[in-house]
């Protein structure tokens, strides 16, 4: 699985670094380093959406600290689980 964090102005001013932190905690977490992939990526074109994700080729947007768990659980554990 391929996880896309946009690190581009706009997200990066709304917290983009601390969702990169949280999962790099979570898939750690769950020991995943073997079965998923976390990327910085340049704009995913969704900038009024707060911060976005790519998950293989879905767009999740509206990122934030408070809800990266429920989003990594709901989008990525149960993919691989």
């Amino acid at each position: 699985m391929e996880i896309y964090v946009c690190i581009g102005s706009s997200c990066h001013l709304k917290g983009s670094y601390a969702i990169i932190n949280g999962f790099k905690d979570l898939i750690a977490q769950n020991q995943l380093e073997d079965k998923v992939n976390l990327n910085a990526s340049f704009c995913l074109g969704r900038c009024q959406d707060g911060v976005t994700i790519k998950i293989d080729d879905q767009i999740v947007t509206g990122l934030n600290p408070d809800n990266v768990k429920e989003v990594f659980e709901e989008r990525v554990l149960k993919e691989i689980k």
